[in-house]
């Protein structure tokens, strides 16, 4: 090979790596979440608490969970799911929003946003898609399939029919969780996740760990707790983590034990 074609050769090569570099940096960017801090809502100046439902849309258990958070003066809501709770989630995303447009058209400073179930996945949709980092304050969620439950791909599999769009939407690898875990939405914001080792419908219970969030299950402040999926919303622990998760100060378990817990600096 002649000098020139060396270093023609070279060149070439150089300007190949470059551009690899350059791709891979543009791909990690379009992955890492973007947060201006100076954009995110004072963490001392709690407002709202807006309590998503689960599957199906229940709210009669997030009602009592909502007279815990009133009780320590906080305002609290919970929301009416759009038609049987099943649909797409995106609609009840856009729920949410409207939700969360009102309370800061009203005079709130932030929201505070607690998700059960599904619901979790609902409000970790609209952090991505809503810019929900500069509107909420935090994020709790509860016993929620973040990264999707086994019992919604076996429907998929030996049901089909018995299993609508939200189910399908909860199956893991679903275009919505595939979404949800690229926006790596829990470090966005501080985010709580709790959940518990006996949970029969978010399964594998740890389905509920979110990447960047505080992750607890109640077993880990309460040894040998015996906590089902629909016990989480009134279970006396879980509702401790709660409002421990929304108090004004930053999210500290420490002290965190058996029973509701009181919430630091409330």
């Amino acid at each position: 090979m002649s000098p020139r074609r060396r270093v023609l050769v070279a060149v070439l090569t150089a300007l190949v790596l470059v551009a690899a570099v350059v791709v891979g940096v543009r791909v990690a960017s379009s992955t890492r979440p973007s947060v201006d801090t100076d954009a995110r809502p004072a963490q001392d100046r709690p407002g709202p608490v807006l309590l998503v439902p689960g599957y199906g849309g229940g709210r009669d258990s997030l009602l009592r969970l909502a007279a815990q958070i009133q009780a320590t003066g906080r305002d609290a809501r919970v929301l009416t799911l759009v038609g049987d709770g099943t649909g797409d989630l995106s609609a009840q995303v856009r729920l949410l929003d409207d939700a969360v447009t009102a309370a800061l058209a009203a005079g709130a400073p932030s929201v505070d946003v607690v998700g059960y179930s599904a619901g979790g996945v609902v409000a970790g949709l609209w952090v991505a898609r809503d810019d929900g980092a500069a509107k909420a304050r935090r994020i709790v969620t509860l016993g929620s399939p973040l990264n999707g439950t086994s019992l919604a791909a076996l429907a998929i599999a030996r049901a089909p029919d018995a299993c609508p769009t939200a189910c399908r939407q909860l199956a893991p690898g679903s275009a919505e969780l595939t979404e949800l875990a690229r926006a790596r939405v829990g470090s966005a914001l501080p985010w709580l996740s709790v959940w518990t080792g006996n949970d029969e419908t978010s399964t594998p219970p740890d389905t509920a760990n979110l990447p960047g969030a505080v992750n607890v299950p109640v077993q880990q402040v309460c040894p040998g707790a015996r906590v089902t999926h629909s016990g989480l919303p009134t279970d006396a622990t879980a509702t401790g983590l709660v409002l421990r998760g929304i108090a004004p100060r930053p999210i500290d378990l420490t002290g965190a034990g058996c029973g509701t817990a009181a919430a630091p600096g409330r």
